[in-house]
């Protein structure tokens, strides 16, 4: 059928979305250390501005505490003052081979914020899967006006979108939910 292309594209691209937000589910701080929170920070290293995944190894020694040994301790001032700046909030203590980052406990009123950005997040996500099924009806109706489908073909199209739809939204859904009972369980 004409249509199932149009079809498979936009299910790849909602495996794009979803994959967008698990990533920034996983870059949330929830009170227990994850070296996603940190690897995307930002350091000025070799006279470029690069990953800290990049210029150091990444480890969890515990459930409090990221540990940050640069491959060059040159750099170790560098990583420290780019966490700093960075709007993570944690304060690096710097040990001279590697850099110790202490994950504080959240306060209830933290929790409830990160609640509100996990549902921010799921809703952008869920706008960005209606663009995406809007686009794809845009080339149903195109190629009904070139006489490339019928519209009975143009309709059955758009059922079979609607259940990927339906399921990338299920799957937001899931997400979402089980993020924020991550977030709220102490």
């Amino acid at each position: 059928m004409l249509t199932d292309p149009v079809i498979a594209i936009a299910v790849a691209e909602f495996e794009k979305v979803l994959n967008h937000l698990k990533e920034e589910f996983s870059r949330l701080q929830v009170g227990r250390a994850n070296a996603a929170l940190v690897e995307h920070v930002m350091v000025e290293a070799y006279g470029s501005v690069q990953p800290l995944k990049n210029v150091a190894s990444i480890s969890v020694p515990d459930a409090k505490t990221i540990q940050i040994q640069p491959w060059d301790r040159s750099i170790l001032s560098a990583v420290e003052k780019a966490i700093q700046v960075s709007d993570l909030g944690l304060n690096p203590v710097n040990r001279g081979i590697a850099i110790l980052l202490n994950i504080p406990a959240l306060t209830e009123e933290r929790r409830r914020d990160l609640v509100k950005v996990v549902n921010t997040l799921a809703e952008n996500t869920r706008i960005s899967v209606r663009n995406i099924r809007q686009t794809a009806h845009s080339k149903f109706k195109e190629m009904k006006q070139n006489k490339q489908i019928s519209e009975d073909e143009e309709t059955g199209a758009q059922k079979q979108l609607q259940t990927k739809v339906d399921e990338a939204n299920a799957k937001i859904m899931e997400m979402a939910k089980a993020k924020e009972e991550g977030v709220m369980t102490v």
